[in-house]
């Protein structure tokens, strides 16, 4: 027990060459850590020599797509639609006795309204329009004397109004005219009418 114990030889070592490998050791350590040199150290598994793959870059921008169709129907798709195409237009109503409302402004008892077959107001409703395209009186005039709606205080005017605001066979009229242009005879559950499309 009292033996003393074996001890290694000490190695001289010379202080400076010591520090170089101690650095050396240092460098080699760092290096391992950075991803592109373990990227480049590593191996593809079936030992050939091409290194492997380097992690994917996440900030890489993306590759753009092949073809450009389905992202353009896209877009077109989110495109908010046109706005409603719309008409500006005169009428002059002539009610009769199938009229759903049997009184005007004209008639407020509806006595001849009631009185007035669909014929009788369709032949009216020509006579008044000859009478405007021959020149010979102005739509304007014989809407404020002639017609039954609201609007002969107005010459006629209704205003702007889009598709879907009127009924169905005035609508139809009204849109198939050129500006300035008057319509045939038209039927309503109003009545008959005359349009003329001024914008």
């Amino acid at each position: 027990s009292d033996r003393p114990r074996c001890e290694q030889p000490k190695t001289q070592t010379h202080p400076k060459a010591f520090l170089l490998l101690r650095v050396a050791t240092q460098h080699a350590k760092i290096g391992s850590e950075t991803p592109a040199a373990d990227g480049a150290a590593r191996k593809r598994p079936g030992g050939g020599d091409a290194p492997a793959p380097a992690p994917a870059d996440k900030r890489r921008r993306p590759e753009p797509p092949s073809s450009s169709a389905p992202r353009d129907r896209h877009h077109q798709a989110r495109r908010p639609p046109p706005a409603d195409e719309k008409v500006r237009a005169s009428h002059i109503l002539i009610k009769h006795e199938g009229s759903r409302r049997k009184a005007s402004w004209r008639d407020p008892e509806g006595v001849a309204i009631s009185a007035t077959t669909r014929d009788d107001a369709a032949d009216l409703a020509r006579a008044l329009r000859d009478q405007i395209v021959s020149g010979e009186r102005k739509f304007e005039d014989i809407a404020a004397e002639n017609s039954d709606c609201n609007s002969a205080k107005r010459g006629g005017d209704l205003g702007s109004f889009g598709r879907g605001k009127m009924q169905k066979a005035f609508e139809k009229s009204a849109f198939a005219l050129k500006v300035g242009e008057i319509s045939d005879v038209i039927d309503t559950e109003s009545g008959v009418h005359i349009i003329k499309r001024t914008g």
